[in-house]
């Protein structure tokens, strides 16, 4: 799945992006240690592994988008 970085706090390694609907969905640092990701901006398009529905949602990986 793709989304769009929206926040990232370097200190804690977490933050949040924006599925392509527009939903926000955090991460947390164990997604982006996952990712292998050294910094992430906003608006930098992202991919990320998903599991859980609804409210149970959450993102266990995150990468940059690459072509």
């Amino acid at each position: 799945m793709q989304a769009t970085a929206y926040t990232y706090d370097s200190d804690t390694r977490s933050g949040s992006v924006l599925l392509d609907d527009g939903t926000p969905l955090p991460f947390g640092a164990a997604a982006f240690d996952a990712g292998g990701l050294l910094l992430l901006r906003p608006g930098q398009r992202v991919r990320i592994e998903v599991t859980g529905e609804g409210d149970a949602r959450h993102i266990d990986l995150i990468t940059l988008q690459t072509l």
